[in-house]
């Protein structure tokens, strides 16, 4: 496999081009002082733009890591120049090459749509340059977020003070905040090919799987949040049940199965805002007729969620994550199986639901679910809870229904 790198002199580069030897590929390096690169990578090809078709003909795949980051102010003109008019003409370069795939390395901070620095809208300007000049060659953009190296670099190069024995906990500290990669990652991402995600764009992050930090604090935060719920406010928990109770026939709360982690089903506890008998089925598929009076306004204020306390005290259950689904929606529980959703716990509120997404877009939800995955960290997710607590994600929409219930 031949791989064509630009920007190597830079830290990613500079980590992961010793990576890919080791794994028997021999890069050929673009940059504007090849000297520097030859200096950086001996033994390895390195040439100027004006000489890659001599060297990268035939090459399977071309990365563009070269960019100005967000680490020195400057006009929006002058991150244009490099993350947009630059990664045009590598493209341009590629495709004169006959190189059949292109990867614009990107950031997560491109994915806020609020982040309006100059560093963030290059880059989303950037990723709509190349898709839209692909033609016949495949592109993709990679969104990554920190990357963790043999040292650190950006937020985390304050870990390169510190004794190497203190680096790996300090580290797993930090990394359970926010999102980061490790660069062997990206190395088997481009070893396997590179392949493109869905719509041509793929997060790539530890996802915080094994980060024993991230995993104790939400857990902390989920148990707090219960016992809260139980001693604090457990008259609003009976004053619930007896307006359901007195509202309509049938019991107050409702237990009904749900697909949790792994795909192992559980069942889920909320009080009931539904008349008696009503079909088991997705939200989404029930008429707005079923939903009781009192249940309307339990689900618009989220009360008819405080029973699912049970299940994060079970630990069926988070306070954030990808909402559970019904086993009978078998197309969601496999669009999510496929993207790696079941791999966490599910939660009574998420990203998805508090951008009003609901399961009557199995593939939309699952993928955004995903992206939850990816981007989680202890700092996301209490921003989840927060804007969860303001009032987003009302719930899913019953059928005939125009706004959230």
């Amino acid at each position: 496999m031949k791989i064509v790198i630009t920007g190597a002199s830079g830290f990613v580069g500079r980590h992961l081009v010793p990576r890919l030897q080791t794994a028997r590929i021999d890069p050929v390096l673009i940059g504007r002082d090849p000297e520097k690169l030859a200096q950086l990578f001996p033994g390895l090809s390195c040439c100027a733009q004006d000489a890659m078709a001599q060297h990268a003909t035939g090459a399977d795949l071309m990365v563009h890591l070269a960019a100005r980051n967000n680490d020195r102010p400057g006009p929006q003109a002058e991150f244009d120049a490099v993350n947009v008019d630059l990664a045009l003409t590598q493209l341009r370069a590629a495709q004169e090459a006959g190189i059949a795939r292109f990867v614009y390395v990107s950031s997560i901070h491109a994915l806020d749509a609020s982040n309006r620095s100059p560093y963030a809208e290059s880059k989303r300007r950037g990723a709509e340059a190349v898709l839209a000049a692909a033609g016949d060659t495949e592109v993709s953009i990679l969104y990554l977020p920190a990357v963790q190296a043999d040292r650190f670099a950006g937020k985390l190069a304050v870990l390169n003070k510190l004794p190497r024995v203190l680096r790996g906990p300090a580290f797993h500290t930090l990394a359970a905040l926010r999102p980061t990669v490790s660069v062997d990652k990206i190395a088997a991402h481009l070893v396997s090919g590179a392949p493109a995600g869905e719509d041509n764009r793929l997060i790539l992050t530890e996802a915080q799987m094994g980060n024993r930090v991230y995993g104790a604090t939400m857990r902390l935060v989920d148990y707090a949040f219960a016992l809260t719920i139980l001693l604090g406010f457990w008259w609003v928990l009976l004053a619930a049940w007896i307006a359901v109770r007195r509202d309509s026939p049938g019991p107050g709360l409702f237990g009904q199965p749900r697909v949790g982690r792994h795909g192992k089903v559980f069942t889920c506890w909320k009080f009931r805002t539904m008349q008696l008998g009503t079909a088991q089925a997705g939200t989404h598929e029930v008429s707005a007729a079923s939903v009781t009076r009192v249940g309307a306004f339990l689900r618009r204020t989220k009360i008819d969620e405080l029973p699912q306390v049970w299940n994060i005290l079970r630990g069926e259950i988070a306070l954030i994550g990808p909402r559970p689904c019904l086993p009978v929606q078998t197309e969601l529980v496999e669009e999510r199986r496929k993207r790696g959703v079941l791999d966490v716990l599910p939660g009574i509120s998420g990203l998805a639901q508090v951008e009003g997404i609901d399961m009557s877009d199995p593939v939309r939800l699952a993928r955004r679910d995903a992206d939850y995955v990816a981007l989680r960290g202890i700092l996301p997710d209490i921003r989840l809870i927060l804007r969860t607590a303001r009032g987003g994600g009302q719930g899913d929409r019953v059928r005939g229904q125009t706004g959230s219930a």
